[in-house]
């Protein structure tokens, strides 16, 4: 399944996977747009990113975690 920038929650799941011991409230920007782009699945282009999408899916991430 190809990940794009609007399948936060699952780009949030395949996150809590891969970073099992990360607290994803306190993750930079910077960090979490590496993080999401690096995963085996996402096929979006890197630069259609924007805070708000990073946003949902770090909010996203923290309900997956909980």
């Amino acid at each position: 399944m190809a990940l794009r920038w609007t399948d936060s929650i699952d780009i949030a799941i395949e996150l809590y996977e891969a970073h099992p011991d990360v607290d994803p409230q306190y993750i930079r920007f910077t960090d979490l747009h590496a993080w999401i782009c690096a995963l085996p699945d996402f096929e979006d282009d890197p630069n259609k990113s924007s805070e708000g999408i990073l946003e949902a899916i770090q909010m996203a991430w923290i309900d997956e975690a909980r």
